[in-house]
This record gives C-alpha cells, sequence and structure tokens, in this order.
C-alpha cells in the first residue's frame, strides 16, 4: 500500500514513523529540505521536496498511483487543496486536517466536493478528549468503543487503594461490577494479566467497561474524584482547543472560565463563546490564578501553546487542591516526565490525531476481509494496542466457544459487543457475525482477529 504524507511537522513525521514501521511504502512531501533530509536519516521514507500544493511535485512523489494522500501541513487551505490535486492526479484516497472552526462547520460540503475520504480535526479530538477525562475525574485517560458503549480507561493505583495486594480474580469476586483489567503498565514492563495478577501501588491499570459500570467501580473503591461532579472547569489558553472544548462543556452545563493574554483573542472569543467567562490575563501569574477562583474549580486544564508553561500551570493547580487537572503537552518526551510530577492526564494532539489516520489506514488494508478495524488506540507508548474489529463474514472463529479457541500468548479479547449489549465474554461465549469485538494486543500490526489464533 503506498502512501504519500505531505507536511513533515509532528503530526506527518509521526506518521511516517508508525507507518513505515507497519512496511507501508511511505513517501514524505515537505519545501523544507533539511527537515526532509533529518526524516530519511532516521526513517525508512522516500523523501520529494516541494509544495504539496503543486502538481509536479505531487507526481514526482508517485500520487497518481497512491493509495492514500495525507495533507497534514499547518495550513487548512493547503491540505485542502494538496487533497484536491491528488483526487485529480488518481489518488484513490485522500485524508486532510482541517483545524479551522469555520471550515469544519460545513466539513460535509467540503468532503463531498473536494472527494475526501476522511477529514481530521486534532483540537477538536483532543477537546473530545478532555470531556470524556471530566466525565470520569478518576481516570488519567479515557478511549472510548463501539461510538462510546465501551470505554478503556487508564488510572494508577494509589499506594492506600485497597487494591493494593489484591488478585484481579479477587477484586471481580469482590467488588461484582462487570469490568474488566486488559493491561497493566508496572515500572518499565507491561502485561496482558490473567486472573492471579496481583496489584500494587504505582501500577497503572487499563481497564474496560461502560461508562456507568465504570463510575460505579470507582466509587465502590472510594476514590475521591469519583466523588467529584465537575460543574466549575478554569481554562487556561485560548486556541482552538479552548473553543472547541468550552463548546462541549457548556452543552454539558458546565460553567467554564478561560484565562487569555491576547486581548484580540479575547474579543473574539466573547464573542463566539458568550455564555464563557473570558478573562484577559497571564494564567503563568499564580496571585491570578487564585484571584479568578482556582481554589473554588473542579478542574484545570492547562492549554497554551507552551509545554513548559502548561507544566508549571498545572503544578500550581495540584498545589491548590483542584480536584481534576490536565494537561496538555506537545512533546511527546515530556509526557513520561510530567507524569513523574503526578500530573497523571495528559493529552497531546498530534497522538490523537495519529491514532485516527492510523485506525483508518488499518480499516483500508482489511477491508476485503471478515473483520474491519473500526477503531485503534496505542497505549503505553505503543507497546500495547486496542483494536475494535466489526464483524463482516464468517470464518473459523466465529460461532466457536472462545474456549475451543487458543489464543497465543498477550493477546486477550476483552469484549464483545451484541445489539448494543456488552458481553465480557467466557469460554462458553463465541463470536458472531455482525459483533464488535475488542482485542488488546502486544503483537504488532495486527489486521485480523486471525493473527492473534495459535
Amino acid at each position: 500500500m503506498k502512501i504519500v504524507i505531505i507536511g513533515d511537522g509532528k503530526v506527518g513525521y509521526m506518521l511516517a514513523k508508525k507507518l513505515s514501521e507497519e512496511d507501508y511504502d511511505i513517501v514524505l512531501i515537505d519545501s523544507n529540505e533539511k527537515k526532509l533530509g533529518e526524516a530519511m536519516n532516521r526513517l525508512d521514507v522516500f523523501c520529494v521536496t516541494g509544495e504539496g500544493g503543486s502538481v509536479e511535485v505531487q507526481k514526482s512523489a508517485g500520487v497518481p498511483e497512491a493509495d492514500l494522500v495525507i495533507a497534514c501541513t499547518s495550513t487548512d487551505e493547503c491540505n485542502m487543496l494538496s487533497c484536491l490535486i491528488a483526487r485529480r492526479l488518481g489518488a484513490r484516497h485522500t485524508i486532510a486536517r482541517v483545524r479551522n472552526p469555520i471550515y469544519f462547520k460545513q466539513i460535509d460540503i467540503l468532503k463531498e466536493d473536494l472527494h475526501l475520504s476522511m477529514a481530521v480535526n486534532p483540537e477538536m479530538t483532543v477537546a473530545g478528549e478532555i470531556s470524556r477525562l471530566l466525565l470520569v475525574p478518576s481516570a488519567s485517560k479515557v478511549e472510548t468503543f463501539v461510538k462510546g458503549r465501551v470505554e478503556l480507561i487508564e488510572f494508577p493505583v494509589i499506594g492506600d487503594s485497597s487494591l493494593v495486594g489484591m488478585s484481579l480474580a479477587q477484586m471481580y469476586a469482590k467488588y461484582q461490577i462487570k469490568v474488566l483489567v486488559c493491561a497493566v503498565e508496572r515500572e518499565s514492563n507491561v502485561f496482558i494479566p490473567d486472573g492471579e495478577y496481583v496489584m500494587q501501588a504505582g501500577d497503572r491499570l487499563h481497564m474496560a467497561a461502560s461508562h456507568a459500570e465504570i463510575n460505579d467501580f470507582f466509587k465502590t473503591l472510594g476514590h475521591k474524584k469519583a466523588q467529584t461532579k465537575i460543574r466549575r472547569v478554569l481554562i487556561c489558553g485560548g486556541g482552538r482547543v479552548s473553543y472547541y472544548l468550552a463548546t462541549r462543556l457548556c452543552n454539558m452545563g458546565m460553567q467554564v472560565k478561560i484565562i487569555e493574554k491576547d486581548s484580540e483573542k479575547c474579543e473574539n472569543l466573547c464573542e463566539i463563546l458568550p455564555k464563557v467567562t473570558i478573562i484577559n490575563g497571564d494564567a503563568s501569574d499564580h496571585d491570578l490564578l487564585i484571584e479568578e477562583g482556582i481554589g473554588e474549580t473542579d478542574a484545570f486544564i492547562a492549554l497554551t501553546g507552551m509545554d513548559e508553561e502548561n507544566i508549571i500551570m498545572a503544578l500550581f493547580a495540584q498545589s491548590q487542591q483542584v480536584p481534576k487537572v490536565i494537561v496538555k503537552i506537545n512533546e511527546e518526551r515530556r509526557a513520561r516526565m510530567v507524569e513523574d510530577f503526578g500530573l497523571d492526564s495528559v493529552v497531546s494532539a498530534k497522538t490523537a490525531t495519529a491514532d485516527a489516520i492510523l485506525s483508518y489506514v488499518r480499516a483500508r488494508r482489511n477491508s476485503q476481509g471478515s473483520a474491519n478495524v473500526e477503531t485503534m488506540y496505542q497505549l503505553v507508548d505503543g507497546k500495547v494496542e486496542a483494536l475494535e474489529f466489526a464483524i463482516k463474514a464468517k470464518t473459523r472463529y466465529t460461532d466457536i466457544p472462545l474456549k475451543e479457541l487458543s489464543l497465543k500468548s498477550n493477546n486477550l479479547i476483552a469484549c464483545i459487543v451484541r445489539n448494543r449489549k456488552i458481553i465480557y465474554p467466557s469460554g462458553d461465549d463465541c463470536i458472531r457475525v455482525g459483533d464488535n469485538v475488542i482485542v488488546v494486543t502486544m503483537e504488532k500490526q495486527i489486521q485480523d482477529i486471525e493473527e492473534i489464533l495459535l
């Protein structure tokens, strides 16, 4: 499968890295020759220097023979134009990164006219991720499957937790709540555990369940955050993520306040977000944060364009006992450092965008098979993948009790969704045509459930 990526920025480079590791034929286009040289030295990709919106550049990159063109430059107009030209030249599918709220409001029209296969809005994707975290305050990450019916959450086991010293089998028996621990991260090690796994302080559990069951689980454990209903939210930074997030939170009935130091941005936000309190000021000023009621807020979200600034503000919010603190980090290498500080809810626009596009690519590659990848998330720095398969046709593993199927090690069929019902499978359950099946695996580049069977 030949894929052409236009734009060697953070998202473009991450996509090129991940897709080249999966043995796709990758061509990278960018006008910055130095950046392309660095990419060629580090990745197994072919590079073409030039503007992505140029017909000649696209031809030299082999766009007419491409299965997919992904335009992810910093400019929406360039991305849409590049995709239009790519389709005219013969590319089979195109994906454009579109960030401007005005464009995204009419994305259905644009997709039709430009023949886009997919449009990705990184800021809107991150806003959705943050809003899910506010609905499950005890979790440090929340991903969704089967149109939100199943959530995969990550949370740390703290030192005084009742889970410390308890096996997973004992936990299931004691609490009688339908949840399933799919993966555990302990220091630098990752496990897909069985019932005998004994939890320790510092473990990071990845758990699948419905939204209601997850909330019930945390309340039963007595988590303080689970008792907190988020009503008042303080956002630092007035960029696009803040706009999309504030719009969502207002629709959910929350009180939202945004602090932004650019006066022009503040005026614009006042016009487009009439229900939100907009403060023109420097959110890194601790006195200002105290004056604006950081001590009484339920959630603090640091969304400026500077990682260091976000970290410092989030640490201050943590020191003020804010129940839920979320920080946006652009550089991957800083994410782990932030978690060491105790700031466990970290979001990244480029990671969310890359996951969305990778899910689409996986789905295209196996669209003729018996199962289709609907959703895919990478966990624990890519060491674990959680995939949602839609079962489209009868195969050797359908209608067979799971106890008669042998799975390779480090693989788990986490749950089956059938007619909106969530099934945590036992050995007597089976997979049927029409089911959505969530698989957690430490294998790489899984395309079909067949690949996790012996």
